[in-house]
């Protein structure tokens, strides 16, 4: 089962928050909720500043392994999307998965790869922003070979008010 249902927004957003050579998020933090920020960035040719929730997040066991999650407005600011950033190197094929609190969300694939990292990014519903809302800690699940899956922790500590502050 697949954790997002609703893609018609992927690739709308892809340069919504402007990824570092060495993947890091950009942008001019606003706001912080605990491991949580608020980052907002003009871009050429927009009329206003383009926000994400942001949380960074290195493997603890594996040197050079991080992700980024940042949540977005999409088009007409009625829909969320989630975008998770890994860097290279990921196993494609495998797609990223999510569990919550220990309870298994999904997977889904990547949307596309850059020189700064691949990108999964789907359309979060009212069911999957309720389930971080509502949860503690969300593991993303990415593979470097068929064999070798790796979780990696973020806190959902604080989410609910960063969304809320979400321009």
């Amino acid at each position: 089962m697949r954790f997002w249902f609703n893609l018609r927004a992927i690739g709308c957003l892809i340069g919504l928050l402007w990824i570092t050579p060495a993947g890091a998020v950009g942008g001019t933090v606003k706001a912080t909720f605990g491991d949580w920020t608020v980052r907002c960035e003009q871009q050429p040719g927009a009329s206003a500043e383009q926000c994400a929730l942001v949380q960074n997040v290195n493997a603890e066991d594996r040197p050079g392994l991080s992700l980024a999650v940042l949540i977005v407005n999409g088009a007409g600011g009625s829909d969320r999307i989630l975008r998770v950033i890994l860097p290279l190197g990921v196993l494609i094929p495998s797609g990223l998965g999510l569990r919550i609190d220990g309870t298994d969300i999904g997977k889904t694939g990547f949307i596309r790869c850059l020189p700064s990292g691949c990108i999964a990014e789907v359309t979060m519903g009212d069911a999957l922003i309720n389930q971080f809302k509502a949860g503690r800690m969300a593991l993303f699940i990415v593979f470097q070979g068929p064999d070798d899956g790796i979780g990696i922790p973020i806190t959902l500590a604080n989410f609910a008010e960063g969304l809320a502050a979400l321009p």
